[in-house]
């Protein structure tokens, strides 16, 4: 029993979870547009969002204990280093033009996680994009809308028309809804110079704001040129099932609440997706 936990949080430590959300969120984008399943640019979303959420997570510890790194982060690091390699192949297999979009969203994940900020810019020591106040939870939903609509459909030469950028703006709010409970939970522990929504209006308000917002989200899909019933039902009920995972979100939760299944949220999208 013992094995199977080390395991399971080996499974979220190393990003794996959040991975496979993120492959989901590809994979829905295909499907939404009608497009074959695309390995290349899946699976690159896959070993990228590791190695990316890994490089975010690790790098100070990395950078300032390097000798004498836990066993478990010494595993997590060969893990990240063979996801890297693995990224790099699939990367060489996509359109030559989607390399522009992938540099974009390489750099802002790479300042979010080194210092480089002027002292009067940043909040807190870490002199780094995540630094500043109030503006993590709109790069991670910016990082993660442009990989999951973007990427997949760029390197499927798919018209960017206006479909495409309502479909953007739906992934930008729904990400930031999905971090929320996140941010609900980690209230007693992060930093106030953070500034994260639940500090700001409190928990009550957040959960208002978080459910105005999958309403928008859902609401959206009636301005696209395409309207089909039947994923018109599939974004309700994960409207719903967002919603009440926001809605029992609170800062005594499990860990798992949020790590797990709030990030399961996609792979349930996919599921029924799949299913229907």
């Amino acid at each position: 029993m013992q094995i199977l936990k080390q395991l399971f949080n080996f499974y979220l430590n190393s990003s794996v979870h959040v991975a496979l959300a993120v492959y989901a969120l590809s994979w829905i984008t295909l499907q939404t547009f009608n497009i074959n399943y695309d390995e290349n640019v899946l699976y690159f979303n896959f070993y990228a969002t590791i190695t990316g959420y890994n490089f975010v997570k690790y790098f100070g510890v990395a950078k300032f204990h390097h000798r004498s790194l836990a066993r478990r982060l010494r595993v997590i690091q060969i893990f990240s280093l063979l996801c890297f390699i693995m990224l790099c192949y699939y990367a060489l297999q996509l359109e030559t033009r989607i390399l522009m979009y992938i540099g974009v969203f390489a750099v802002i994940t790479f300042l979010y996680a080194i210092p480089f900020l002027p002292k009067h810019l940043y909040m807190d020591n870490q002199q780094n994009l995540r630094s500043i106040s109030g503006l993590k939870v709109y790069i991670i939903a910016l990082v993660w809308a442009g990989v999951t609509v973007l990427l997949p459909l760029v390197n499927n030469n798919v018209l960017l028309s206006a479909d495409v950028w309502i479909l953007l703006l739906q992934q930008f709010i729904f990400v930031i809804v999905l971090m929320l409970p996140f941010e609900i939970r980690d209230l007693r522990y992060d930093s106030l110079k953070l500034s994260t929504i639940p500090q700001r209006i409190g928990v009550k308000s957040t959960k208002i704001i978080g459910l105005f917002l999958l309403v928008l989200f859902f609401l959206l899909e009636f301005f696209k040129d395409e309207l089909f019933s039947q994923l018109l039902w599939i974004r309700l009920s994960i409207t719903i099932i967002t919603g009440l995972f926001l809605i029992f979100a609170n800062e005594k939760r499990s860990k798992y609440y949020s790590s797990f299944w709030v990030e399961s949220i996609p792979l349930f999208w996919l599921l029924i997706f799949i299913v229907s």
